[in-house]
């Protein structure tokens, strides 16, 4: 299993995963308008509003993945 990062950017509600554990590693998903991420039962749930609604467009799981986040 390979490793990887989640960085949560607060500020400018942007979330991207990149293959490995810097963030000079390439960009594997990257998703905008991102007001949370949710901590599930074993994995991080990424949230996304689409209209007037927040749905769910990322599930990753923690035991391979590093969170960061940041302001």
């Amino acid at each position: 299993m390979n490793n990887q990062t989640l960085v949560f950017d607060t500020t400018e509600k942007k979330v991207s995963l990149f293959q490995g554990l810097v963030k000079n590693d390439e960009i594997v998903y990257e998703f905008e308008d991102v007001p949370t991420v949710k901590v599930e039962n074993g994995y991080y749930e990424v949230m996304q509003i689409q209209g007037e609604q927040k749905v769910p467009v990322l599930r990753v799981p923690m035991a391979n993945t590093n969170m960061i986040i940041q302001k």
